[in-house]
This record gives structure tokens, sequence and C-alpha cells, in this order.
């Protein structure tokens, strides 16, 4: 299984961004997705995931400004990210569930103006 994402990149504080990851291969069934961030010198964190039915969970850091959302039939998972903020610069992982976890190669996000 292999994911690819894309749509990362520099923004001004108070823009938006939308990733996406896009998962091909051997795929038998998907069941949840996420996304993931790492600051430079901290852990990775969960930032937002979602199940196969659609019940998603945020970080509260995000709550209200970020949005994930999956489309099945194309393996998707998205990452609407609005009213961004300087502490949301990191690099974003796309994690998937297809029986084993699967991670992307990373996407950077820089807030800053």
């Amino acid at each position: 299984v292999q994911l690819v994402e894309s749509g990362g990149g520099l923004v001004q504080p108070g823009g938006f961004l939308r990733l996406s990851c896009a998962a091909s291969g051997r795929i038998f069934r998907i069941y949840d997705m996420g996304w993931y961030r790492q600051a430079p010198g901290k852990q990775r964190d969960l930032v937002a995931s979602i199940t196969s039915g659609g019940r998603t969970n945020y970080a509260d850091s995000v709550k209200g400004r970020f949005v994930i959302s999956r489309d099945n039939g194309k393996n998707t998972v998205y990452l609407q990210m609005n009213s961004l903020k300087p502490e949301d610069t990191a690099v974003y992982y796309c994690n998937v569930d297809a029986r084993k976890d699967y991670w992307g190669q990373g996407t950077q996000v820089t807030v800053s103006s």
C-alpha cells in the first residue's frame, strides 16, 4: 500500500490549505484514516481521524478550524485546514489502517507572514 500526500505549502496566518492523501496498491479494506503532525523537536501527534463510517475525532487545538473527510471510492482522505495559525506549522503525515498501519511521506505546512 502506498500513500501519496499533496496540498502542503506556505500560507499566511488566517489562511487555508487542503491536504489530500490517496492510498493505492493491494488494498482489501481501509478502516480508520487520519492525519498527524510533527513540529521540529516535538513528537508526532494526532490532528484528526475518521472511521470508515464517517465518525470523526479532532485534537482540541484544531476543533472548529479543521475538517477531515474521506472518499471511500477513491481511498482518499482530506484535511481542510482553515484559520491557520503559526503554531500549526509542522510536517503533516497521513495514516491509514488497512489491517496494518501505513504512513505517508509527509507534507510541510508552514504558516507565516
